[in-house]
């Protein structure tokens, strides 16, 4: 069975940090692109951060630039999203999905119509 776990999420007060795994099953990573995206409350799922498979290049969404950051370890199957700083909008379920895209650039955020597997979401809550 194909799938994708998050985990690591959790309640943080505003200003702490979070540290997020997808982990893969039945499939290796190494050869697809990985997205993170988040759904808040009330709103839209949005593209949070991107990492492609060859040389680990990234996109990050302007709202998270320089607090997060997205990474993989191919050895352990898995892709990490860092969270630092992390404010009262930043409260989503975060959700992982994979791509197969060998090319893909690293540049720009990935289609969420074009991702292949996702995972079903871990919440991360922002509140003093």
């Amino acid at each position: 069975q194909l799938q994708l776990v998050e985990s690591g999420g959790g309640l943080v007060q505003p200003g702490g940090s979070l540290r997020l795994s997808c982990a893969a099953s039945g499939f290796t990573l190494d050869s697809y692109a990985i997205g993170w995206f988040r759904q808040a409350p009330g709103k839209e799922r949005e593209g949070v951060s991107c990492i492609n498979s060859s040389d680990g290049s990234t996109y990050y969404a302007d709202s998270v630039k320089g607090r997060f950051t997205i990474s993989r370890d191919n050895a352990k199957n898995t892709v990490y999203l860092q969270m630092n700083s992390l404010k009262p909008e930043d409260t989503a379920v975060y959700y992982c999905a994979a791509a197969w895209m060998p090319y893909y650039s690293g540049t720009y955020q990935l289609p969420q119509y074009g991702m292949d597997y996702w995972g079903n979401g871990t919440l991360v809550t922002v509140s003093s």
